[in-house]
């Protein structure tokens, strides 16, 4: 049940980001210029990813959120205000083509300053929705795919 949930959970996003691609090419080749070149809906679909993940961080999750922020931090409930606010506005920037590399720079940071949340949560086994927050065999990879892909799409 476990593993059940955190392949879902990783699947979802996985789902956002690949699925958005496929449809925002598909409206590229039916005539929608601003999509259309892979380059163009790769980063379209990198912004609704990270504007998905980030509504997390205001809704009820945001509980499970403040529970993966390791006891060193401070005001963990701040963190995940601002770590919501910035993965949303790094989402806007990437569309606009004057902000695009900052946004880009920034949600590489952002992700790599998350990243010890992550494998802290996993380490002590936090609960997420009452299950076990994503491993890090699973984690990190994702991680990786989502630098990746911003650098690329900058």
């Amino acid at each position: 049940m476990v593993d059940r949930y955190d392949r879902w959970a990783v699947m979802l996003v996985l789902i956002v980001l690949f699925g958005s691609l496929l449809v925002f090419r598909a409206s590229g080749l039916g005539g929608v210029t601003m999509l259309a070149t892979w380059l163009a809906s790769a980063r379209a679909a990198l912004a609704v990813m990270f504007l998905f993940t980030s509504i997390s961080h205001f809704t009820p999750m945001k509980k499970d959120l403040i529970a993966m922020v390791p006891a060193s931090l401070p005001r963990p409930d701040v963190l995940v205000f601002i770590t919501g606010i910035a993965e949303a506005l790094g989402a806007l920037g990437l569309l606009v083509p004057t902000t695009r590399f900052w946004a880009v720079c920034g949600l590489i940071v952002l992700l790599l300053a998350m990243l010890p949340a992550n494998i802290s949560a996993a380490r002590r086994g936090v609960l997420l929705k009452g299950r076990v927050a994503t491993p890090l065999s699973l984690r990190i990879p994702m991680q990786l795919l989502f630098i990746g892909w911003a650098w690329v799409v900058r």
